[in-house]
């Protein structure tokens, strides 16, 4: 099973404040234990919503507003790929990770990702054939 793990911004990821070395390290550290442990697939720190945009669609209509964007706490400052067995194994994981907003209140959300088998019977050969021609082997997870 694959997860997401969401790191949710902070006033100070948004005000672009970078983090300090101590986190980095420990959060480095983190990253090993998670590769050494199979279960790292992909994670990365965004920049703040203010270097960003957003694309509303409303039918044929497309509307691009740019950041940044007023609600900090439903923004993603960073996020992990892992490839585990259950989201109690990903909760696990979570509650040893450095607090990625060092002095204040953090949140990490955990989501789980769909898998090509979650579709049944609406994936037909034919979209999963695009499916793979379009993300490879990176899908098969």
């Amino acid at each position: 099973m694959r997860f997401m793990i969401i790191i949710k911004a902070s006033k100070d990821s948004e005000a672009g404040i970078m983090p300090s070395q101590e986190l980095l390290t420990a959060m480095g550290n983190y990253n090993e234990e998670l590769a050494k442990a199979g279960i790292l697939v992909a994670g990365e720190g965004l920049h703040p919503s203010s270097k960003g945009a957003r694309v509303r669609f409303a039918g044929d209509k497309r509307t691009v507003t740019d950041g940044p964007f007023a609600e900090t706490k439903e923004l993603i400052a960073g996020f992990w790929l892992w490839q585990v067995k259950s989201k109690e194994e990903a909760i696990e994981w979570v509650k040893r990770c450095p607090n990625p907003m060092p002095g204040t209140e953090a949140e990490i959300e955990i989501r789980q990702v769909f898998e090509m088998e979650d579709f049944g019977e609406e994936l037909t050969p034919e979209l999963r054939e695009q499916e793979e021609r379009a993300f490879g082997q990176s899908r098969k997870h």
